[in-house]
């Protein structure tokens, strides 16, 4: 018998059910705020959700690799 296959995300997705749950906001959120930010470079805008945001470093880069991976 074998296993029904759930597909996880893997990468920088990973992270997105965590990140809503523990900072209360959907992923599109924080995919419009790194979009809106005059910010370009990775570290600056991780650095820039960590300090503004609240967000740990990992949920922060996943998000703006995710970000900018997508465009």
């Amino acid at each position: 018998m074998t296993e029904p296959t759930t597909t996880r995300p893997k990468g920088p997705a990973s992270y997105f059910p965590a990140i809503e749950k523990k900072y209360g906001h959907p992923v599109d959120h924080w995919l419009r705020l790194i979009r809106a930010s005059p910010l370009t470079r990775h570290s600056e805008l991780v650095a820039w959700l960590k300090t503004e945001h609240g967000l740990g470093h990992g949920h922060a880069n996943a998000l703006v690799a995710h970000t900018r991976a997508i465009g």
